[in-house]
C-alpha cells in the first residue's frame, strides 16, 4: 500500500459545474427543497437519540451536508447524521463527553482522508456482507430500544447503557406506562407507516411531526394531558450557528479515542460507499471511492469545530434526492441551505414536538435499517457466512458497536485468508509433466521426468495463508525417497509476500543441507524482483532460475543423472 503518483481528488461538484444548465438546476433546487425538508425530522432525531441536543443534530446535517456534496465523489450523495452512529456517539460521549466525541470524530476524519489518499475507497467494498449486514441489524435493534422509553412515556432516567439491563428496566417499568404518550407515539407511528401508500412524495415523518405536534399544542391544555416535548427536555434551543472552537490534542487523549475514531471512520466508510454504489446503479453514474472517502473526511473534521457529531452518506436521503430529480452535487448544497433557513427562522416551533413523535421517527428507521429479509436470506447461505453475521450481530448489541467492527473485520481477514488458501492447489508431478496443462494450449508437450526430480505447481499467490500449506507438502517424500532435484513451478504466482520468501529460504537452506537442488521455474518478473531483493537468486543460484518449466525439467534431469552417476560410480 502506498501514495502513488497523483492524489485522487476531483469533486463531482466542479465537474458538474462545467456542464451545468438552467434545467439541471430547477431539477435540484426542486430535489434540493423536499431532501431538506425531509433531512428536517431525521437531524432532530438523529441528534436527540445520539446525546445530543436537536440543534446539534440540524447543525450537523447543515454544514456535514454542504461539505459531502461539495468535496464529494458521488454526483447525488446526501450527507448528515445518520441512524449507523447513534449507539457509537452515544457510548462516546458517556465515557468521554462533548469534547471526547469532538476529538474521536475529527480524528476519524483524518483517517478517512487517509483512506481516500493511499487508494482504499474499493478495498473496503470488499468487507464481507455478512458483517455489514449483522451489525447493521445490531445497530436497528439498540436504536429501537433506546426509543422505548420516550414512546411508553415512562420517565425513567438513568438508563443503563447496556442491552440486556436497560430491558431488564424496561419490564420492571411498563406499570408506568403514560398513556396519552403512548397515544401520540402510536398515532405517530400510524401517520409514518400509512403515508407513503398514499403518495410516495410526501416524507411521512415531516407529516407525522407537522400533525401530532399540532393536535399535542391544542391538546396540552386539558386536565391529565402531559406529554414531554423537545422543549421541556432540552429548553429553549439557541437559533445562532455557534463559532468554531478547537480543542486539545495530546498522545493520551489520542491513544484513548482511537478505537472509537476507528470505528467512526470504517462505520462512515462503509455507509457513505454502499450509498454510493446504490445511488450508482439507479443513476448509471459512477463514483470516485477514494475523492467520497476524503470529501467524507474533511465534513468529519470541520463539522467538531462547530459542535457537530459524526456525518456519512445517508442511503435514504439520497434516493429521496434521486427520485425526486436531483443528478449534480448542487442539489446536496441546496438540501443544506434550506435546512440552514429552517434552523434560523423556524427553530422555535421545533421546542414544541413531543419526544413520542420523534420516539416513533426512530422506530421506523430502525426497522428499516434492520434488514431482516436479508437476514433470512443469508441463513440460506453457507454456515461460515451465517455465524460470522450472528457473532457480528451478538456483539453489537450486547456489547458495542467498536468491539463489533473490531471483531468484525477480524473475522473478515480470517474469512478470506481461509477460503483463499483453499481455493489454492499445490499439485505434485513426478516421471511425466504435461506443459499445457491448466492452459488453453491445443497442443500438449508431455516432459519425462528423472527419477529422483519432484515437481511442486503452486496455483496462486504464495502469502502468508499458503506458505504453512506449502512448506508442509514440499517436506513430504514422495514414493518415501527423499528427491535428488524439486522443481517449484510459479507460472500461476501472482505475488509473493515476506512469509512465502521467508519457508521459501528456510525450504531451500534445509534441502541444500540435505544435499537437495532446488530449481524455480516460471517466475514472473515482478515474483523474479522480490525473490532477488530478497537474496533468493544468489542463495540458489541465478541460473537456477528458470523462466519456462521445460528449461527447469531439463536442468533437473541433468543434475539427478550426475548424481545417480556419482552414486553408482
Amino acid at each position: 500500500m502506498k501514495l502513488s503518483g497523483t492524489i485522487d481528488f476531483r469533486p463531482k461538484l466542479f465537474e458538474a459545474l462545467s456542464q451545468y444548465s438552467m434545467t439541471k438546476l430547477k431539477d435540484d433546487v426542486i430535489a434540493g427543497i423536499v431532501v431538506g425538508i425531509v433531512a428536517l425530522p431525521l437531524a432532530i432525531a438523529f441528534g436527540i437519540a445520539s446525546g445530543v441536543s436537536p440543534t446539534v443534530g440540524l447543525i450537523t446535517a447543515i454544514i456535514g451536508g454542504f461539505l459531502v456534496s461539495f468535496f464529494g465523489g458521488n454526483t447525488v450523495q446526501i450527507g448528515g447524521p445518520t441512524g449507523a452512529f447513534i449507539i457509537i456517539v452515544y457510548n462516546i460521549i458517556a465515557q468521554f463527553g462533548l469534547h471526547g466525541l469532538a476529538i474521536a470524530t475529527a480524528m476519524a476524519g483524518v483517517i478517512l482522508v487517509l483512506m481516500g489518499l493511499f487508494h482504499l475507497g474499493t478495498v473496503i467494498k470488499f468487507i464481507p456482507y455478512p458483517i455489514i449486514v449483522g451489525f447493521t441489524a445490531g445497530i436497528a435493534l439498540t436504536i429501537f430500544s433506546t426509543q422505548i422509553n420516550d414512546f411508553f412515556g415512562l420517565s425513567l432516567t438513568n438508563i443503563p447503557g447496556q442491552f440486556i439491563p436497560k430491558w431488564g428496566l424496561y419490564f420492571k417499568s411498563f406499570g408506568n406506562i403514560n398513556l396519552p404518550t403512548l397515544a401520540v407515539g402510536l398515532v405517530s407511528l400510524l401517520i409514518i407507516i400509512f403515508t407513503p401508500k398514499i403518495s410516495n412524495k410526501l416524507p411521512g415523518a415531516l407529516i407525522a411531526i407537522i400533525t401530532v405536534t399540532a393536535a399535542t399544542y391544542f391538546l396540552s391544555g386539558i386536565d391529565g394531558f402531559a406529554v414531554q416535548t423537545i422543549g421541556d427536555r432540552f429548553g429553549t434551543m439557541s437559533t445562532d450557528i455557534p463559532l468554531p472552537r478547537g480543542f486539545e490534542l495530546n498522545m493520551a487523549t489520542i491513544n484513548l479515542l482511537l478505537p472509537s475514531a476507528f470505528t467512526i471512520a470504517v462505520l462512515g466508510a462503509i455507509e457513505s460507499l454502499l450509498s454510493a454504489t446504490v445511488a450508482d446503479g439507479v443513476t448509471g453514474s459512477r463514483t470516485n471511492s477514494n475523492t467520497e472517502l476524503i470529501g467524507q473526511g474533511i465534513a468529519n473534521i470541520v463539522v467538531p469545530l462547530f459542535g457537530g457529531i459524526p456525518v456519512t452518506g445517508a442511503i435514504a436521503r439520497t434516493m429521496t434526492n434521486i427520485t425526486n430529480g436531483g443528478r449534480t452535487p448542487v442539489a446536496g448544497i441546496i438540501h443544506a441551505v434550506v435546512l440552514l433557513l429552517i434552523f434560523v427562522f423556524l427553530m422555535p416551533l421545533i421546542n414544541y414536538v413531543p419526544m413520542a413523535c420523534l420516539a416513533a421517527v426512530l422506530m421506523v428507521v430502525a426497522y428499516n435499517m434492520s434488514g431482516w429479509r436479508t437476514i433470512i436470506g443469508i441463513f440460506k447461505a453457507p454456515k461460515s457466512d451465517v455465524s460470522v453475521l450472528l457473532v457480528t450481530f451478538f456483539l453489537t448489541v450486547i456489547f458495542d458497536l467498536t468491539i463489533a467492527i473490531e471483531i468484525g473485520l477480524l473475522l473478515a481477514i480470517l474469512l478470506f485468508i481461509r477460503r483463499a488458501t483453499e481455493n489454492i492447489e499445490i499439485k505434485v508431478y513426478s516421471e511425466q509433466l504435461d506443459v499445457a496443462e491448466g492452459t488453453e494450449m491445443q497442443q500438449h508437450e508431455v516432459l519425462n521426468v528423472a527419477k529422483g526430480v519432484s515437481v511442486y505447481e503452486i496455483d496462486g499467490p504464495f502469502f502468508f495463508g499458503v506458505a504453512t500449506k506449502f512448506d508442509e507438502i514440499m517436506r513430504a517424500t514422495v514414493g518415501g525417497r527423499t528427491p535428488l532435484v524439486r522443481i517449484i513451478r510459479m507460472r500461476k504466482v501472482s505475488f509473493i509476500d515476506a512469509t512465502g520468501l521467508h519457508n521459501l529460504e528456510i525450504l531451500i537452506n534445509s534441502s541444500q543441507n540435505e544435499g537437495i537442488h532446488v530449481v524455480l521455474s516460471g517466475v514472473k518478473d515482478n515474483v523474479r524482483e522480490s525473490l532477488e531483493h530478497a537474496g533468493i537468486d544468489r542463495l540458489i543460484g541465478a541460473d537456477h532460475i528458470c523462466d519456462h518449466i521445460t528449461k527447469a525439467v531439463a536442468m533437473a534431469n541433468e543434475i539427478a543423472e550426475k548424481s545417480q552417476s556419482q552414486a553408482n560410480a
